[in-house]
């Protein structure tokens, strides 16, 4: 009997796995280049670690072996995200690092959520994070911005995968200007504004009112706040004209040009000013950011983060950071599933060495030794046939290329046929490996 699909798991066929291990591969060789070190850590954390005490309203999986005794009171659950087990790794390891510690990290991460397009149970994540040991220069928060967008760019103009736009806040500057309102309870507004793009300036403004008995027009004002969005720095001219002053409203809008300065510089069109970002979790202290790709908008944030002051403390010291993390299989598998990214064929092999009889499998095999040692992918046909079935073959598998015991290969795209010596023939460097474009 063929098993049932279980939802929210999603698996590739192998052209899509191409697709998905391009992306993989391009951003490992940004995140590389800008020195973020290579961490995975452990697919389990224990219960306390990843519900920090019911603060946390993640489906967690829970872990258990099977025939665990009865007196065995572990309880580990699969990481939802990379950042809890990034925390608990510093900790563990905070006196083998070198601080200011730059990582990056590529895994897995399991929720138990409603499984939808974008939204899976079991997904790939990208994360990059720079974290200090008690302190941490806030320079840092433009460049995680920039380094993340160098790499969705890298995907843009290699493979097609729609553009991005990310929109960016600051905690500081919603908090200051919250309190030069009067309003003590900074995160509850927040969490409430967060939900603006849902349910609308009037369900907010409601909320505001009703749930948190603000004045209407204090909560008028706040809603103001949350509309601007710029992608220069006029911003700081639209908050100042509300009216409102606060020190740390001053800190978070000096922090917030900055960020989108260096960003117009560095990736024009690609970052904006939103004050209505909140990222409603409470760690977030100083810039927060969201990410939407360009057409797909449905798929909501694709790439979101921030700074925080605690990443970890082991009571004596602290670890604030900043970090920024991408959903990879939000952006692949739709894609993937639309058609919208292609691979150029479904395996590696550039070459199908063809096989006269089963008695000269060895001198195919040979051969096909010979462009291997070279760095040629190849691969042997799986049974002597006619030659018009392997090239027939050839082609299902997307080969391009088929090489015969005469000496010749042949392009089985154009027809040509010529001589080649297995130990100088070089393809086209674009038929090598499989491509991936847009579709």
């Amino acid at each position: 009997m063929r098993p049932k699909p279980l939802s929210g798991f999603p698996e590739f066929l192998p052209s899509g796995r191409i697709v998905e291990q391009a992306v993989l591969d391009t951003l490992r060789e940004t995140f590389e280049l800008h020195s973020f070190a290579s961490i995975e850590t452990r697919a389990v954390e224990t219960m306390d670690s990843l519900t920090r005490k019911g603060e946390i309203t993640k489906e967690v999986y829970v872990v258990r072996r099977l025939h665990a005794a009865s007196d065995d009171v572990a309880e580990l659950g699969l990481h939802y995200d990379l950042t809890v087990p990034f925390a608990r790794y510093v900790l563990e390891n905070s006196g083998h690092l070198t601080f200011p510690f730059r990582r990056y990290q590529i895994q897995k991460a399991w929720r138990g959520e409603r499984p939808q397009e974008g939204r899976y149970r079991e997904f790939c994540q990208a994360d990059i994070d720079i974290v200090g040991e008690n302190t941490l220069a806030e320079h840092h928060d433009v460049e995680v911005v920039l380094v993340m967008l160098e790499a969705l760019e890298r995907l843009h103009e290699r493979f097609g995968v729609p553009p991005v736009v990310m929109a960016v806040n600051n905690r500081k500057l919603a908090e200051g200007f919250y309190a030069g309102l009067g309003i003590e309870d900074h995160l509850a507004v927040l969490q409430r504004v967060d939900k603006f793009d849902k349910i609308g300036r009037d369900g907010v403004q409601r909320l505001l009112v009703d749930e948190l008995g603000l004045n209407a027009g204090v909560a008028a004002t706040c809603l103001d706040l949350a509309e601007i969005r710029t992608a220069d720095t006029s911003f700081v001219e639209r908050v100042r004209a509300l009216g409102v002053q606060h020190p740390l409203l001053d800190e978070g809008l000096a922090s917030l040009a900055e960020v989108v300065t260096a960003a117009a510089e560095a990736v024009p069109g690609r970052l904006v000013a939103d004050l209505r970002i909140a990222r409603g979790l409470d760690y977030y202290t100083g810039t927060v950011y969201e990410t939407q790709m360009t057409g797909l908008e449905s798929l909501g944030s694709i790439c979101s983060g921030g700074r925080y002051d605690a990443l970890a403390s082991d009571g004596k010291r602290t670890w604030p950071g900043v970090g920024i993390s991408l959903g990879v299989s939000r952006i692949v598998a739709p894609l993937v599933a639309r058609g919208a990214l292609t691979a150029s064929r479904s395996v590696p092999s550039c070459v199908l060495v063809a096989v006269d009889a089963e008695e000269t499998r060895g001198q195919a095999s040979a051969v096909a030794a010979q462009l291997r040692a070279r760095g040629i992918p190849t691969e042997v046909a799986p049974k002597a046939d006619k030659f018009g079935k392997q090239i027939r073959y050839a082609d299902r598998r997307g080969i391009p290329y088929v090489w015969f015991s005469d000496g010749s290969v042949k392009d089985i795209r154009s027809g040509e046929q010529v001589p080649a010596d297995p130990q100088t023939w070089t393809p086209p460097a674009s038929d090598l490996r499989p491509t991936v474009a847009a579709g």
